[in-house]
């Protein structure tokens, strides 16, 4: 090992939010002081956000952590020797052997707190490229079928099967196609694609670029999150540092085959998350959703052919090609396959990120790695899948993660997120919530959704007042048929999941009369 001591101090946004920069100040005005040479690295987050900032030493015997550090304990770290990895209050060991992360299976996210997001040797050396490469000495089509036999299916939450939107793409006759990345992540309790891009961004631009291969696609889009500036900065570095080496752009390391990547700001609304009112964002047009057919995969970005995937999907895919499309297939359960990135927020005590196989446990993910309620409180309800998932309760805590026994309960696993509510919570409230979101990010095109969304809200709100509960419930279900069938997307069609699960398995808080809504 080299005589510098490498130090990883997280640069993303939860970690900066909680002080990592001022932590990063104090190390290096500490090691300067006391005349110690330093290689500070700031890496992405781990995903273990109770514990953010986290700080990791290099040692002979691995990476040792600690955290959360403030700064005011930097002097005391130094005092304690945790540059030889020695003891101290925050000290955590081996940061692999810590059990939140030891239990995961991580395929997406094997590099996100290990690398310098930013240094490509740091990628390759951790197994990056390796998929790139493969699929350039691969037919298009060979590219297709590895992706299709994994059985990786969108992680934006359709679930919808990659390979056969790729192969429907490969197959269309155009003069230009493309491959465009769904990056305004905007489910509540989601950030799984933040601290990919902003942990591993080359895997992205990797994915992407293995899909452009796959569909016969010269030009991809990002279209980011608003809210995202940090990766906004990181996914541009990224993007120069692939184009100086030579896998972006019009000859990919010297194979003769062209692809670039550009990254766009989103508008800033929730329904631009749904692919086809993404596509009217990206052509400069207002985020309002379009009616299908034609397909985005025949007829999409500029009317070309348009492959639309997420952060989550597009990256797994490097993994598929470097180890195969069996591999990843062997991780999962029934038509479920491979890993998915479940985010816990919420009332939990240990928030972050858990990649796991399809399988595990909503009780698993929320006790074996949340570690229960931060307040001590039984926990009383559970939404799944963003402000348009089923709310689930107790009794349904075993249920596996997995797409079909979710959907035969109603429910979705979605983007992954998972939003805890112990027994304080007001269900009433919450299904009221489901509506007023439905208000505030409806792009406005269709009267079920407009309209239903409003009229569902006042309802509701005679419902907490306790006014003619029975009847107005019973209008709230029959709003719900209407939304579910006549929406024009999933915006519409998916508000009544949290609102008829909560009436379903909490009823009790829909008939205590209440004062006002809130």
């Amino acid at each position: 090992m080299s005589d510098v001591t490498k130090i990883y101090i997280p640069l993303e946004t939860t970690a900066l939010s909680l002080g990592a920069d001022e932590v990063a100040k104090a190390v290096f005005d500490e090691s300067t002081d006391r005349d110690i040479e330093l290689e500070m690295i700031r890496n992405g987050s781990r995903g273990l956000s109770w514990l953010e900032p986290l700080i990791e030493v290099e040692t002979d015997k691995g990476r040792v952590a600690y955290g959360p550090v403030t700064p005011e304990q930097v002097k005391g770290l130094f005092e304690a020797g945790f540059l030889d990895g020695g003891d101290h209050a925050l000290r955590l060991g081996l940061t692999e052997e810590i059990p939140y992360l030891k239990k995961q299976e991580r395929l997406t996210f094997a590099r996100v707190g290990l690398i310098d997001p930013l240094n490509l040797e740091d990628y390759r050396a951790n197994g990056g490229l390796a998929g790139l490469e493969k699929a350039l000495a691969m037919a298009p089509a060979d590219i297709v079928r590895e992706v299709t036999d994994s059985g990786l299916r969108g992680r934006g939450g359709a679930a919808f099967p990659a390979g056969i939107k790729w192969n429907t793409v490969l197959g269309a006759e155009a003069d230009q196609k493309y491959i465009t990345c769904n990056a305004d992540e905007g489910d509540s309790g989601t950030f799984a694609d933040r601290l990919l891009m902003e942990g591993d961004p080359f895997c992205l631009l990797e994915g992407m670029a293995i899909a452009g291969l796959a569909v016969g696609a010269t030009k991809g889009y990002i279209y980011l999150r608003s809210e995202y500036p940090l990766c906004h900065e990181i996914l541009n570095e990224a993007l120069q540092v692939m184009r100086d080496a030579g896998y972006l752009g019009d000859n990919i390391n010297g194979s003769g085959k062209a692809f670039d990547v550009e990254v766009r700001k989103g508008a800033g609304a929730y329904i631009c998350g749904e692919e086809t009112s993404m596509l009217e964002s990206l052509e400069g047009k207002k985020g309002m959703v379009r009616a299908k057919p034609p397909l985005p995969a025949l007829e999409g970005l500029f009317g070309k052919p348009t492959v639309v995937n997420n952060v989550i999907t597009l990256a797994s895919v490097p993994w598929i090609l470097a180890n195969g499309g069996k591999a990843y297939a062997d991780f999962g359960m029934g038509r479920s396959r491979g890993t998915m990135t479940f985010q816990l927020a919420g009332n939990i005590r240990q928030g972050g990120l858990v990649e796991k196989a399809f399988g595990v446990t909503l009780r698993d993910l929320m006790e074996e790695f949340g570690g229960g309620t931060i307040s001590g409180r039984p926990a009383r309800a559970v939404q799944v899948g963003g402000p348009l998932g089923a709310y689930l309760p107790e009794h349904q805590f075993d249920l596996p993660m997995d797409y079909e026994s979710f959907s035969a309960e109603g429910a979705m696993v979605g983007h992954g997120g998972i939003v805890v509510f112990d027994d304080t919570v007001d269900m009433a409230q919450q299904a009221r919530f489901a509506f007023e979101f439905c208000v505030a990010e409806s792009c406005g095109k269709c009267t079920p959704c407009r309209i239903g969304s409003v009229r569902g809200m006042e309802t509701m709100d005679k419902v907490i007042r306790g006014e003619h509960a029975e009847q107005n419930l019973q209008l709230i279900e029959d709003l719900c048929e209407v939304m579910e069938d006549g929406s024009l997307c999933a915006m519409g069609g998916m508000t009544p999941y949290p609102v008829k699960s909560a009436i379903k398995y909490f009823p009790d808080d829909f008939r205590s009369p209440k004062t006002q809504a809130q």
